[in-house]
């Protein structure tokens, strides 16, 4: 009877640490999609800056129907959850690329890219 015991409390110790492993993957998972969802909030946030700067005639200091000039304010461009320092102005459309505080896997961060065009913008996530 001793020894079935015995084999009954490794049994549950071994249940137990994979139900651990698990819920500690989950919880990972939950706050790297978190901090995603936030990273792409804010590149949206600059994004819409930029469709302002856009549609803002030259006289009053904005791009006049041209994204040519559009620079991220300073304030925005380190945040608690990520770093955007470049907006890259191709053709009709900016870039905007948001790298965050989270690592992934690895060494790598959590980024996303926002494009903004004259009439769309939508967020590509790059990992």
């Amino acid at each position: 009877m001793g020894q079935q015991q015995l084999l009954m409390i490794v049994l549950a110790l071994i249940i137990i640490a994979i139900a651990i492993a698990i819920s500690i993957s989950l919880f990972r998972s939950n706050a790297v999609d978190g901090k995603r969802d936030i990273l792409i909030q804010e590149t949206s946030a600059i994004g819409s800056l930029a469709l302002q700067y856009f549609k803002k005639p030259k006289e009053f200091g904005g791009g006049g129907q041209s994204f040519q000039g559009f620079k991220i304010p300073v304030q925005m461009n380190q945040t608690v959850n990520g770093n955007f320092m470049t907006a890259s102005i191709v053709d009709d459309k900016v870039e905007i690329t948001g790298t965050g505080t989270e690592v992934v896997t690895g060494g790598d961060s959590i980024q996303v890219r926002t494009i903004v065009t004259a009439d769309n913008m939508y967020t590509v996530i790059i990992n």
